[in-house]
């Protein structure tokens, strides 16, 4: 059933394996190195060229075509323009999530099977589902379900979350069952060890070498304003612009006691509302109102009814999950109460919803609900921070 994939190529070691790997099982493949960003820093060089010339080699010594498909258009139209309407407001995205929503899971699913001819399509993401790496699996009458990858730590499920069960069920993970350093050593052993000495890509893709705040600036025009401790009222400092700060971030205040964390930004007075200490009661709360959820599969039992569903909550993919309940109103969108408070859960992220291995998907957040404030705040909110 499952004969021609388009694997998508990075240049990088995980999709380099995942290749390698449908090869050898026998699959008919095509390489697809998707261009979605013009990238030149100040030196004039080009990463994205870089990867190219690495995706192109890779394809040659496999014996495999290799496509570039442009997805720049498209990218800024989906991705980046949303991305900066945040930032302008105060928001902090996540384009990772958006980028594998609307362009991986969407423009190159769709040009993959309609264009190039494909059958499925794969990535070297550390995911897995139901249907197996290989689709092996498959079955026309069941539902696919994203899976947690056995590496906690390169587990990318939280990205994934937004993403269609359309695109899912037609969507190979050659590697997610596999840890980082096995896929390292299999390349090594497969004669790949370019690949797995290449320094691994870190951070928002479009950025590159520069700073995010001198990336940013270039793009947000700078608006002053000030820092106002929410505890007195009074100013203790000015900043260059909301979108240089997200919540929960330490703010750069001379002359204070305590060093002072964003606590919320207000877009009207261009205010941004600070506390001093890493665990001020503010920062932390047990509620989280979102916006209407994107699910692949939605948890079982939930409905606008009012009835609560329990699973497993996350808004930043390397903390660990915390229960949660969870209920969905007459908008669609979501309540979620925490079993335990966490700190400087951010508008603009995403929550996202497990319960044992399973993703259910994701909703963007609206706003934290009420802070916790402890009557034994020192011990309380050591326990808290600590987890």
């Amino acid at each position: 059933m499952f004969r021609r994939v388009v694997v998508g190529i990075s240049g990088g070691v995980d999709s380099a394996v995942s290749a390698y790997l449908l090869k050898k099982r026998g699959f008919e493949v095509c390489g697809a190195f998707m261009k979605n960003w013009d990238l030149i820093d100040e030196s004039g060089y080009c990463s994205g060229e870089q990867d190219f010339e690495d995706a192109q080699r890779l394809c040659r010594t496999l014996n495999i075509p290799l496509e570039e498909i442009n997805f720049v258009k498209d990218y800024w139209v989906e991705v980046f323009g949303n991305f900066l309407k945040d930032y302008e407001a105060g928001i902090t995205p996540n384009p990772d999530i958006l980028c594998n929503r609307h362009i991986k899971f969407n423009r190159f699913f769709h040009h993959a099977r309609e264009r190039l001819g494909a059958d499925a399509i794969a990535t070297g993401h550390y995911a897995r589902t139901n249907f197996g790496p290989f689709l092996e699996r498959y079955n026309e009458n069941e539902k696919v379900r994203l899976l947690m990858a056995p590496d906690p730590i390169k587990d990318q499920t939280f990205f994934l979350s937004q993403i269609s069960a359309e695109a899912l069920r037609r969507t190979m993970f050659p590697i997610g069952a596999l840890t980082k350093p096995q896929v390292k050593r299999l390349a090594i052993e497969v004669g790949l060890e370019a690949y797995a000495r290449k320094k691994e890509s870190m951070g928002i893709c479009f950025v590159g070498k520069r700073s995010f705040q001198q990336f940013i600036g270039e793009y947000i025009e700078t608006q002053p304003g000030l820092f106002v401790d929410v505890d007195s009222g009074r100013e203790v400092g000015q900043h260059a612009g909301l979108h240089h700060w997200t919540v929960g971030q330490k703010c750069k205040i001379g002359g204070c006691q305590q060093p002072y964390y964003v606590l919320r930004k207000h877009r009207a007075s261009n205010v941004i509302e600070v506390a001093a200490g890493h665990d001020h009661p503010l920062l932390y709360t047990d509620m989280v109102y979102t916006e209407r959820p994107v699910w692949i599969n939605a948890p079982p039992g939930l409905s606008s009814e009012g009835r609560v569903v329990r699973c497993e909550f996350r808004f930043q993919h390397t903390k660990p999950l915390v229960g949660c309940s969870v209920i969905e109103t007459h908008g669609r969108q979501l309540f979620v109460k925490l079993d335990r408070p966490l700190r400087a859960i951010t508008p603009g992220q995403y929550a996202v919803f497990y319960r044992n291995e399973e993703c259910f998907g994701s909703a963007r957040i609206l706003q934290p609900g009420p802070s916790i404030v402890y009557s034994a705040a020192g011990v309380s909110l050591k326990r808290e921070a600590s987890g």
